[in-house]
């Protein structure tokens, strides 16, 4: 039970045209995967609901060192990774059939007080989990991002019904659908190896409208997650803004095929 692994093919649905996984089923596979794992170590839904808490998922890294074909058969796994102040540390990777890891990731997840809407400190539950030492996805935290000066006003999306999941708010996976759909076409598609770091600030509720604001970044700009990535062909960054203030603030880098 220390780590969670699940097998399957890639299902048509997680690919795009260049017939590989996609940024936002990378993000599904792990949340399924969070989600299982939790509820099998005690720590979830069901258990957190009697106490009126809930996991929410604060910060991601994610790397993707080679995107899985249709009906690869991967091995989606997760596990906890000790904690970081009010952060709880869960990795992830998918691994090919020969167990090396193509994509890999790390969270950050705080435990909310349901009724208050307030970070707690996760030690208590933190001492029911395995602490997996020495078993690292990525060995940076999951990067916290800042705002920038070169904004540009790129859209809006309106929060629908398939928007929102069980706690009420913007499912953290949409928020990656969203920005999928400000990337220029065929920059995604002809992605071999990609880094994603996103930040969630706010929770946003069905009904509200969220601005999206782009600012290109420069690929040998210096930062965390450049470092961690190398060089790249093309790099954004992306921010969700309601009522003139960041719920979300996405940086997306890509090397292209060769």
């Amino acid at each position: 039970m220390d780590i969670q692994a699940e097998k399957y093919p890639i299902p048509y649905d997680a690919i795009d045209t260049s017939d590989r996984l996609t940024v936002a089923a990378t993000f599904d596979f792990f949340q399924e995967a969070a989600i299982n794992h939790a509820e099998s170590l005690g720590v979830g839904r069901e258990a957190f609901v009697k106490s009126g808490q809930v996991w929410v998922l604060s910060r991601i890294s994610v790397q993707w060192d080679r995107r899985p074909k249709w009906q690869e058969v991967v091995t989606v796994r997760s596990w906890p990774r000790g904690g970081e102040k009010l952060f709880a540390l869960r990795d992830y990777d998918i691994r090919d059939a020969e167990d090396r890891p193509v994509v890999r990731g790390r969270s950050g997840w705080i435990v909310l007080d349901i009724e208050k809407r307030r970070p707690l400190r996760p030690q208590a539950i933190m001492e029911k989990l395995p602490l997996n030492d020495g078993i690292n996805a990525l060995t940076e935290s999951p990067v916290s991002l800042d705002t920038r000066a070169d904004y540009k006003r790129i859209g809006e999306r309106q929060v629908r019904y398939s928007d929102i999941d069980y706690n009420g708010h913007v499912n953290n996976t949409r928020y990656i659908q969203w920005v999928q759909d400000l990337v220029e076409p065929g920059i995604l598609e002809t992605a071999a190896r990609m880094r994603l770091d996103i930040n969630y600030l706010s929770e946003v509720k069905f009904g509200e409208t969220v601005e999206l604001w782009s600012a290109a970044i420069d690929p040998a700009e210096a930062s965390t997650a450049a470092e961690a990535f190398g060089a790249a062909d093309w790099a954004c960054s992306f921010e969700g803004r309601r009522a003139g203030a960041a719920v979300f603030r996405v940086e997306l880098r890509i090397r292209k095929d060769r």
